[in-house]
């Protein structure tokens, strides 16, 4: 974990290296190829799909209304997060727990302060501070009093800004609605030429397919997805904290393994 990494960030040398989600890759260009596919199908054309002003008036409500939604701080949270979608923070929690039972190891033979200059080394923002708390003497029910403090502090924010995904994932359908309907004011303005009222329609309708298919295709799975590996960081910093308190109260570095492996899915 990067020794600059913000707090509550899973970062640094001692994770190992972010590796891309292909799942989540196979998964938008599967949904999205089957749309165009089975437009295909039905003898339709791909330009058909493609309408600027739809494409405007979707994603530029969508944010906007996003954005009228949430503090600044959670809408730029949510974007820096964004990228997780498919390359998801990595959890070094095999490593981790080898450095827990070393450091149990250390504590027996030297006693807590001899984790001082432990502390000081570890890039794992967390865990350094769950360190430095033992190393100061506090007591185990303070270490997890406040660790646990922060650990629901930064699932809470992370969560409130996966949770804006799923909020454009329900705003968005009824942009697409609105710009269909803005499409058909156009058509019905113009409706002393037949022969382009049937195109005209069509292409109205294309922002609610936009619309509809943001929705169920992007918004609402990358929601869910961050939400997974947010949850997932959470689980990470609490086997941090059992491993911590576990030293603090110099449980045999044994039972301290076992009792993390746990935590390894």
């Amino acid at each position: 974990m990067a020794g600059d990494a913000p707090a509550g960030d899973p970062a640094g040398p001692s994770k190992t290296r972010d590796k891309v989600d292909l799942l989540s890759i196979i998964g938008l260009v599967l949904g999205i190829g089957a749309i165009i596919f089975g437009q295909a199908l039905e003898g339709g054309h791909l330009h058909t799909l493609l309408n600027g002003p739809a494409l405007v008036i979707v994603f530029g409500g969508t944010f906007g209304a996003i954005m009228l939604q949430a503090p600044a701080a959670t809408f730029m949270r949510a974007l820096k997060i964004l990228p997780w979608v498919f390359k998801p923070p990595a959890v070094a929690a095999q490593e981790t727990i080898e450095k827990i039972v070393s450091w149990s190891h250390v504590a027996r033979k030297e006693g807590l302060l001899g984790l001082e200059g432990v502390s000081e080394d570890e890039a794992d923002i967390f865990a350094r501070k769950a360190l430095q708390l033992m190393v100061d003497g506090n007591e185990p029910d303070t270490i997890r009093a406040t660790m646990e403090v922060e650990m629901y502090t930064t699932e809470d924010r992370d969560m409130a800004a996966a949770k804006l995904y799923e909020g454009m994932g329900g705003y968005s359908p009824t942009i697409g609605i609105i710009g269909a309907v803005v499409g058909l004011i156009h058509v019905m303005g113009n409706l002393a030429d037949p022969s382009a009222l049937g195109s005209g329609i069509a292409a109205a309708f294309v922002a609610t397919i936009y619309g509809v298919g943001l929705a169920n295709l992007v918004f609402l799975p990358m929601g869910s997805k961050l939400k997974s590996y947010i949850q997932k960081q959470s689980q990470y910093r609490q086997m941090i904290i059992e491993g911590i308190i576990a030293i603090a109260e110099g449980e045999n570095p044994m039972n301290i393994e076992l009792r993390l492996r746990s935590y390894v899915s």
